[in-house]
């Protein structure tokens, strides 16, 4: 017996209906075609965001440039190389995630989650990546210095697991989020993993949401929100777990907690492609006025968010040689948009006090508003949620 999906009640199916309503926004921002310029920017930070904000739930913390890097397949700033490779393994994690997206005739079984698990672990064999742990494992609090969790029994892993991607397999009217809920909890507290299982955990619940293709598949995370928000899901996770394998326990808790996610997730996207877009009509704008390449506009817009541009990070956006970037580059110094720092490989540029400017005109404070406090509307006669 695994966790089943409590029954929903009208709050709840709510608080669905406005998040279905957000992403219905979202995919109309993101969906013309051709899509606006300003839209890689937004997908690379967004996968940045959810790689950065994930691995730091396990204490694996990297720089946002760090991040970005990773999205690129570019060389760390800053980071050692244990943090490097783990960080490099769930970034290969989720590109597959989002390569099987779109992938045809697509069942989850128990190899697709062990290969997920082998390309975020590969780093550590004594951890056992891509195997089902061999013994018991305890989940400790070290800020309580306690035990906080006891997984079931090694012998019961692979039959909870049988049962979990059967789960994941079954199509019902239960809606998304509640599906893809319900396949992290399951996960992270079967447990089957020596290591890795909130990363696994996360992944699974990106792959169930970007599998049914509402948005473009990275938009489809809260990984980002499970990262600014770490105590709180991890006391949720106590809450329904009671500290050890009890899958009578109601998850409504949890449920909820995964709800609010994705609203506020939601809102923070579309206040972020509203900053993005105004943030590169102006430096679009102001690079036409200087006579600059308009292939420079997706480093600048990078640079006003704060990330620091390197000559291979611009070879690989404005798609032009060695030299041809560092020619572009001098440029954009010489035009007050960037300040260079360091010599040769190490040198890199950062947001001029006039390119921040533009930023800082663009932003809005991220809303932490939860639905669950507004008034129940009722339901648009033929809604349904999406399956």
């Amino acid at each position: 017996m695994i966790f089943e999906p409590p029954n929903l009640e009208e709050r709840d199916l709510d608080v669905i209906e406005q998040i279905d309503v957000l992403r219905k926004r979202l995919r109309h921002v993101l969906g013309t075609s051709p899509p606006a310029r300003w839209q890689g920017n937004l997908r690379r930070a967004t996968l940045a965001r959810n790689l950065r904000h994930s691995n730091s739930i396990e204490g694996i913390n990297v720089t946002r440039d760090d991040a970005m890097a990773a999205v690129e397949n570019d060389e760390p700033l800053q980071a050692d190389k244990p943090t490097w490779e783990a960080v490099r393994g769930y970034r290969d994690a989720m590109t597959y995630v989002l390569q099987l997206a779109s992938a045809e005739d697509f069942r989850y079984d128990e190899n697709l989650i062990r290969s997920l698990h082998f390309m975020i672990a590969q780093y550590d064999l004594t951890k056992h990546p891509g195997r089902w742990r061999p013994g018991m494992v305890f989940v400790r609090d070290e800020r309580r210095q306690a035990v906080v969790y006891e997984a079931p029994d090694a012998s019961l892993v692979p039959g909870l697991m049988a049962e979990l991607v059967q789960s994941l397999n079954q199509l019902d009217d239960t809606p998304l989020m509640v599906r893809a809920a319900m396949g992290h909890l399951n996960l992270v507290m079967i447990h089957p993993f020596s290591d890795g299982n909130g990363r696994m955990a996360r992944c699974l619940q990106t792959l169930i949401l970007a599998r049914q293709q509402f948005v473009e598949p990275p938009f489809c995370s809260i990984e980002e929100y499970l990262g600014r928000f770490t105590q709180e899901y991890y006391d949720v996770l106590a809450q329904v777990g009671q500290g050890s394998w009890h899958p009578g326990n109601d998850c409504h808790p949890w449920l909820r907690f995964n709800l609010v996610a994705h609203y506020r997730q939601g809102t923070w996207l579309l206040q972020r492609t509203r900053i993005t877009q105004r943030v590169w009509d102006e430096i679009e704008g102001i690079a036409g006025k200087m006579g600059l390449p308009e292939r420079s506009t997706p480093s600048l817009a990078d640079a006003a968010f704060g990330y620091r541009v390197r000559n291979s990070t611009y070879r690989i956006s404005a798609d032009v040689s060695l030299l041809v970037a560092t020619r572009d580059l001098k440029r954009l110094v010489e035009a007050g948009l960037l300040v260079g720092a360091g010599e040769r490989r190490a040198r890199v540029y950062a947001a001029s006090a006039r390119l921040r400017e533009i930023y800082l005109k663009s932003y809005e404070p991220r809303t932490e508003e939860d639905p669950y406090s507004k008034p129940i509307t009722p339901r648009q006669p033929g809604f349904s949620f999406p399956a």
